[in-house]
């Protein structure tokens, strides 16, 4: 009797200890997103980052995924954030570019405008953002969820779709910057009233200082032997020239606020505010699991601006290394090392300069589309007596004008034959046809699932164009962009750092979608309403 007393006591006791063991996760998840960055940028510069940097930390220390694409098109901004912290495509998520034309309000939308709030911060409408648009949760919002929204989740961007779109509906917090003031701000949706700690922030006036600085090369301009030679013609003058050192930068303090996101100094002015953020909300400070969405922005004004090739770009990426390698010793120090988990991806890639291309005899070129549109709808208002037929030509598509085509009873499909016909005719097009006829047009499994990965109904046109490899939609004769399907817009960098997180790296292909589920996966807890991504489940531990 006093055996099966002590065996029942035994299981007893061991019954309690167990059910007081908690799940275990970081204190802090870090979500860095580098706007615009091609997974070549890794080995392209890798000699020349710093050995305590960012970059080199991450991909010696952590775990790297070598060959994550984007599963989708089109490859912008909006879609990018979105997705990796969604775990899904604009098919599910809404969010189908930076602006689209909606065909329920028959206007253009930006992704993330919201009329019904307000700006905090500032007297300007940069503040009149919100997640709404997006109609899935994100990993943040499922963290606060798996928390009871004890979790604290703050987003923070230079872009405010960049801040937004990542820390999803119940954030704490996103913050964005306001050109025109040169501050943090954030909206109605998510407070009344700026904390003390981000007015005081902005009280510092950091982009004066940063402006009197000016831009100058980090290294001897001799060393940098991975980019052109400086001053290109087909380089943009967003800062006024196109050449180092840009040391003129002071006369835009009190006029121009905005020269600061085409700037490495837009990195260092998001690093600081993201830091004080972590000290202020006092992120990753108890047992239980907090969120710093991160977005450093500059990287796409530089290579919009002057190319994946040029100078500017190589020291922005040195830099910007630099400061990585400065965020981990912050987070080592403030929250403690092994304490905290760090994956860091982009949003897309980047084309290189069509100038670039031709001059080294590779196929590129430009097409303007703005024009081509203009062309288009003169032509058709001769034709048919309509003005703006096409009505928007976002995100790789043509919308057209349904209640006019409705009320004049014109054939649409006859609209549409006669548009893709003169597309193909137009010089760097590669393909164009009618979306509803997507799953039928000969093309490529892959290119056939991304675009039907892209595809929201209410929120996508009647035709889809694709561009030939190396042609860009250009608004101007210099820099260069993104959107399409191609590698270089699609194979983007994933990297793991920290708590639970194997050391090494896999050359099999994932996604970005899949991003989104391993984060659900480490954290045990739930993955996002439209997660379509699957857990990579070599890198934890």
């Amino acid at each position: 009797m006093r055996r099966l007393f002590m065996a029942f006591l035994f299981l007893l006791t061991g019954f309690a200890a167990s059910s007081q063991q908690s799940i275990q996760r970081p204190k802090l998840m870090v979500g860095i997103i580098v706007d615009q960055m091609r997974w070549d940028y890794l080995y392209r510069f890798y000699d020349r980052y710093a050995s305590n940097g960012g970059f080199k930390r991450m991909l010696n220390q952590g775990f790297t995924c070598e060959n994550t694409l984007i599963p989708f098109a089109p490859t912008v901004t909006a879609c990018g954030h979105s997705s990796i912290y969604s775990g899904t495509v604009p098919a599910i998520s809404g969010i189908t570019g930076n602006y689209w034309w909606d065909r329920e309000q028959q206007r253009t939308v930006y992704c993330t405008e919201d009329k019904s709030v307000n700006t905090v911060g500032s007297s300007s409408a940069a503040g009149k953002q919100s997640p709404k648009n997006m109609l899935v949760t994100t990993i943040c919002d499922e963290l606060r969820l798996a928390t009871n929204f004890k979790s604290k989740v703050i987003g923070v961007a230079i872009k405010d779709r960049g801040g937004i779109l990542t820390a999803g509906h119940s954030a704490n917090a996103a913050y964005w910057y306001d050109n025109s003031v040169g501050n943090w701000i954030s909206s109605t949706y998510y407070m009344t009233e700026l904390p003390k700690w981000v007015k005081d922030f902005n009280n510092q006036k950091l982009v004066d200082k940063y402006y009197q600085q000016g831009w100058n090369l980090l290294y001897p301009a001799s060393t940098y032997i991975n980019s052109t030679t400086d001053e290109k013609s087909y380089e943009a003058k967003a800062l006024g020239d196109n050449k180092f050192p840009y040391d003129s930068l002071k006369k835009y303090i009190g006029k121009d606020y905005g020269k600061i996101t085409t700037t490495p100094m837009g990195n260092t002015l998001t690093l600081e505010f993201a830091k004080s953020a972590v000290v202020a909300e006092q992120l990753g400070a108890d047992n239980i699991t907090d969120f710093l969405a991160v977005s450093f922005s500059s990287p796409d004004y530089i290579g919009h601006s002057y190319g994946p090739n040029s100078i500017e770009t190589e020291d922005g990426f040195l830099r910007l290394d630099k400061e990585l390698g400065n965020l981990l010793d912050f987070l080592d120090s403030k929250v403690g090392k092994g304490q905290y988990t760090v994956f860091l991806s982009a949003d897309h890639g980047v084309a290189h300069t069509p100038e670039f291309m031709l001059e080294n005899k590779l196929p590129g070129g430009r097409v303007y589309m703005n024009t081509v549109m203009s062309n288009f709808n003169k032509t058709l208002a001769e034709k048919y007596g309509i003005k703006n037929i096409i009505v928007a030509d976002d995100n790789y598509q043509l919308h057209l004008n349904h209640p006019s085509l409705d009320s004049a009873k014109v054939d649409k499909e006859e609209v549409i034959d006669w548009l893709v016909k003169k597309l193909y005719a137009e010089p760097g097009i590669d393909r164009a046809f009618a979306m509803e006829n997507l799953n039928e047009v000969p093309l490529p499994a892959t290119i056939r699932k991304m675009l039907n990965n892209g595809y929201y109904p209410r929120r996508n046109g009647e035709i889809q164009v694709i561009l030939k490899p190396g042609y860009i939609d250009a608004w101007s004769n210099t820099g260069t962009t993104h959107g399409l399907w191609n590698p270089y817009d699609t194979h983007i960098p994933l990297l793991w750092y920290g708590w639970g997180i194997k050391q090494g790296k896999t050359n099999r292909e994932t996604y970005m979608t899949d991003i989104a589920p391993t984060i659900a996966a480490l954290l045990h807890i739930q993955m996002p309403s439209g997660s379509v991504g699957t857990v990579i489940p070599e890198l934890l531990k």
